[in-house]
């Protein structure tokens, strides 16, 4: 490894365990307002509407764990991250969260010295191209020129395919999701890659969609999901179980529309603890007993969030897939709360 590669990923750390020392919990109470950093702009994860208000699948995340702390789902400072700087503005304690399509892997978690409190999507990286290049398959592209987001997993795992398949390709390094949608789109690259559920959101923005097509193969495994600072447990536990009560509650049937009601009516003694009718652990967490309700009537549970963010009724088009319940047969799960 380079000494600049090293200097970099210790300064990182350093900075992480700094912020953690703080207290972001309280940091974020004392300040009425979560920072919760994001992608530049993808449509249907995290992108501003007409009006300026930023919506999406992970953008959902950021306004329930700001529910659950603050009461109040509009209590959030929404920041832009690209593939570089997300971790400097997470590790300086510019951001208390983030919630950007980021992948789950060992280097983040123990060099860069960060927790990833569980997965909110399980994805995968996939490649897109014009149907006017004929190919059908990723191995068809040696020579390619291949868009790619610099400081991912993205980057890697692109250079480890071409390299086992024996087939070589042209870098275009890019940094954002928009330049690379401007830059596919102007034929400066034959191929756009990175997470499935990325392109499928890109695609969904192109005046032409169907003229591109995403290749059959899925070549890594992209477990994505929000992160926060090493060393500050107690706030990693208000994030990570405000995720699983999003979770839990579409497996009991509590939803955006009953759960104001749900909480009394109910015989049933795990939704009474999730929503805190019953039992003491709001308390426990340093929250208000009703934090997960509230969490969840901002926008809803795990399963409305997906469905209005990227569902089969969206323009994205994405099944539930690997990301639906476990009693469904795919991988979503939630602890119990008791």
């Amino acid at each position: 490894m380079k000494k600049t590669a090293i200097f970099g990923a210790l300064t990182i750390a350093g900075l992480a365990a700094g912020a953690a020392a703080a207290g972001t919990l309280d940091d974020v109470k004392a300040r009425g307002k979560l920072n919760c950093g994001v992608t530049t702009g993808l449509v249907g994860f995290a992108a501003p509407d007409a009006n300026g208000k930023w919506e999406g699948f992970d953008v959902a995340v950021c306004r329930a764990v700001a529910a659950a702390v603050l009461g109040d789902g509009d209590a959030v400072e929404f920041v832009p991250t690209t593939g570089k700087t997300r971790f400097t503005a997470l590790a300086s304690g510019e951001i208390d969260v983030l919630a950007r399509n980021t992948t789950w892997t060992f280097s983040r978690d123990v060099d860069l010295k960060f927790n990833f409190i569980g997965v909110n999507y399980y994805d995968g990286q996939g490649f897109m191209v014009p149907k006017a290049l004929g190919v059908s398959s990723a191995k068809d592209l040696d020579g390619a020129t291949v868009c790619i987001q610099t400081g991912t997993t993205t980057e890697l795992n692109l250079a480890d395919f071409f390299r086992t398949n024996n087939i070589n390709y042209e870098p275009v390094p890019i940094e954002t999701n928009a330049e690379a949608q401007q830059q596919y789109l102007a034929g400066a690259c034959d191929v756009y890659t990175t997470d499935a559920s990325g392109l499928a959101a890109t695609r969904a923005t192109f005046e032409t969609p169907g003229d591109h097509i995403l290749l059959p193969e899925i070549i890594s495994k992209e477990p994505l999901g929000p992160l926060v600072r090493h060393g500050d447990d107690e706030w990693g536990d208000v994030v990570a179980w405000t995720l699983y009560a999003l979770i839990a509650a579409e497996e009991l049937g509590v939803t955006s529309a009953n759960v104001a009601e749900i909480g009394t009516s109910t015989n049933n003694p795990e939704i009474k603890r999730l929503l805190g009718t019953e039992g003491t652990l709001g308390e426990m967490m340093g929250v208000d007993a009703d934090w997960a309700a509230k969490a969840i009537a901002v926008g809803g549970n795990y399963g409305e969030i997906f469905a209005k963010n990227i569902g089969e009724e969206t323009p994205i088009g994405l099944a539930r897939g690997l990301n639906a319940q476990w009693t469904n047969g795919g991988l979503i799960y939630a602890p119990p709360f008791r």
